[in-house]
């Protein structure tokens, strides 16, 4: 019922947001086409906008190019401290120019669980700072120097570049494609409103006064949402005011507005994200919203430290484009500096608002759309999944041998902990796959299924890894309610040597998984690597133990310890146990590793099969 509601809120939220973009859509539609009839002037203006935007998603696109592992890991490893995500945040933004792209990665990242909450805010509080160099650029570059002569070169050698089939190559003249494109922008709508102030001056519809600070503010908003740019909103506001179309203080009410008109693509990313992502889009729509009330309510005061600034650095009286981007930055860095402190009150508020669905049956947490973004998240949403699914997997078997996971994991000697737990209760495996293995496991495929990438990728040898692994789960999950059979029935027998038997069946089972749990404790802190090759070590442990367990059963049958039925009991036993633990084993092996694309390939070629592990135990006896 709680599921259901909160699809039905999701789903009226998306229906309401594609609304709203549909009558956007058909409201530029219809001013377009009024501007277009009314001056061809108004075209040259368009079509700087249309340019620009297609700039933008070229830049993009160029640097998702890059997006199969570097800008990944070093958002990893550089959003440990809130004021490292609040600069990854700010240099990412100004390098890119798209506070979108980092929106996006920031979101996908949250919702495979590599980012905390903390860290992605602190990431959006930047990418608010580093959007703002974006006015700088333009104020300051892109209307002082003819950027069209520049946007040339890098438009030939961008296209050349695209048409490479090297994928660094095809990024870098994504890029530079991109960088033209947006210089080009920039030199069509300065001139387009240079040439439509002969036909109309919209100056000449400036309100002054609080109505049209909220009026303009709303317009900033709209224009903002429609073309999902603030960059993109802020050209246009910096070229207008730069050939006096529209009047400063309209030209601030505007920026204000596209400053929460950007917060539209966070909450667009986050309805096909988790519950973390949707608390992102939260964080950032609150933060845009006291940001511009803050702004709106010492308007005046903004702008007297905005003329002072311009004095201290020689910027002239009348340059209000460059005025326009000390606003831009001040109020912006304001904003910052009062919510910096209350991140952390911030994510607890947002915790308690924005609660996690409540289930029966287990779901899986971190695949999600938005996880789909990139392929290097698209991998670790499975990697994390597949750990989940482990502990759900290490609970079942656990539990099916009459332990737990808390005095399994704990310092206590298994010799000790299995007298302390001599008898096994009955545990229904099936109910326990049904509720928190199967739906999981078929999610994992399902999405790994929706994988578009080449095999030439490294993502894609690493999925083929982990759909294995999940594999190995399951059918070590399988072994474990074969096993459950004679574990139940001949556990108690009044035969000692039947029991001892099967309390080394549980010995061995317990003894693994522990030792694995330490693997996963050891790759969850990254302290170091864990080598792939000192599996070795265990495949011929387990194999000898099985090899020991056959002969002692061979042994109590011909003795006549124990009866030929309860040997065969025992032996077929056994089995399931040596099965168990490999597929474990097998699992650890993708699963609780490190691997780096430099020693992953070259480490598993060195690994033994099990032929060579076969002549390794033969040799050895």
């Amino acid at each position: 019922m709680i599921i259901a509601y909160n699809a039905a809120i999701v789903l009226k939220v998306a229906v309401l947001i594609d609304m709203l973009k549909k009558i956007f859509f058909l409201s530029t539609l219809l001013v377009l086409a009024y501007g277009l009839w009314l001056s061809a002037d108004f075209n040259q203006i368009a079509a700087g906008v249309a340019i620009f935007l297609f700039g933008m998603l070229s830049l993009e696109q160029g640097f998702q190019g890059f997006a199969g592992g570097t800008l990944e890991k070093i958002l990893r490893y550089s959003t440990d401290k809130l004021w490292k995500s609040l600069g990854f945040g700010i240099v990412t933004t100004t390098l890119m120019q798209s506070s979108s792209l980092v929106t996006v990665i920031t979101i996908s990242f949250l919702s495979v669980g590599i980012l905390d909450l903390a860290a992605g805010i602190g990431i959006i509080f930047g990418a608010n700072l580093g959007t703002t160099t974006g006015a700088w650029l333009i104020a300051g570059l892109g209307l002082k120097v003819k950027i069209a002569a520049y946007a040339m070169p890098m438009l030939i050698f961008g296209v050349l570049l695209i048409f490479q089939k090297h994928k660094s190559l095809k990024a870098i003249g994504s890029i530079l494609a991109g960088l033209g494109f947006l210089f080009l922008g920039i030199h069509y709508m300065k001139e387009g409103f240079e040439a439509f102030r002969h036909t109309i001056d919209l100056a000449d519809y400036a309100i002054a006064g609080t109505k049209g600070l909220f009026i303009f503010t709303l317009i900033g908003i709209a224009a903002t949402v429609v073309m999902q740019s603030s960059h993109a909103t802020m050209v246009l506001i910096i070229t207008a005011l730069s050939v006096q179309q529209i009047t400063y203080d309209n030209a601030l009410a505007l920026a204000i507005g596209s400053n929460v008109g950007t917060t539209i693509t966070a909450i667009i990313g986050s309805l096909s994200a988790n519950v973390q992502g949707k608390r992102l889009a939260a964080a950032h729509l609150l933060f845009n919203i006291i940001t511009a009330t803050i702004a709106l309510l010492m308007l005046s005061q903004f702008m007297q430290g905005v003329d002072v600034i311009a004095v201290a650095v020689h910027i002239a009286e009348d340059d209000y484009t460059l005025k326009l981007a000390i606003f831009h930055t001040l109020f912006n860095l304001v904003g910052v500096v009062l919510m910096l402190p209350f991140v952390n009150k911030m994510v607890l508020m947002l915790e308690r608002v924005l609660k996690g669905e409540w289930v029966n049956v287990d779901k899986p947490r971190y695949l999600s759309t938005a996880a789909m973004a990139f392929p290097d998240t698209v991998v670790l949403a499975v990697h994390q999944e597949t750990i989940r699914l482990y502990k759900h997997a290490s609970h079942i078997i656990l539990k099916t041998i009459g332990l737990s996971g808390r005095s399994v994991f704990s310092d206590k000697e298994l010799t000790q902990l299995l007298q302390e737990y001599p008898n096994i209760s009955p545990y229904n495996v099936d109910a326990a796959y049904e509720r928190n293995v199967k739906g999981i496991y078929s999610a994992i495929i399902a999405f790994i299924s929706q994988a578009d990438f080449t095999w030439e990728m490294q993502q894609s040898g690493s999925l083929y890894w982990l759909r294995a692994a999940n594999r190995h789960i399951v059918e070590a999950i399988k072994d474990t309610k074969h096993l459950q059979k004679n574990l139940l029935r001949l556990a108690r027998s009044n035969n000692n040597y039947i029991q001892d038997e099967y309390r080394k069946i549980r010995y061995q089972i317990a003894e693994l998984l522990r030792e694995l749990e330490a693997f996963r404790l050891q790759y969850a802190s990254e302290e170091q690597d864990i080598a792939l090759l000192s599996f070795d070590v265990f495949k011929v442990k387990i194999k000898e133990q099985d090899q020991y367990m056959n002969a002692e059963i061979d042994r109590l049958i011909r003795e006549h310890k124990i009866t030929p039925e309860a040997g065969t009991s025992l032996i077929n036993d056994s089995a399931y146990m040596y099965a168990i633990k490999k597929h474990l084993l097998d699992m650890a092996e993708t699963v609780f590793i490190l691997q780096a694309e430099k020693n992953s390939a070259a480490q598993r070629e060195m690994a033994l099969s099990d032929e060579e592990l076969g002549d390794v135990l033969q040799a050895g006896n």
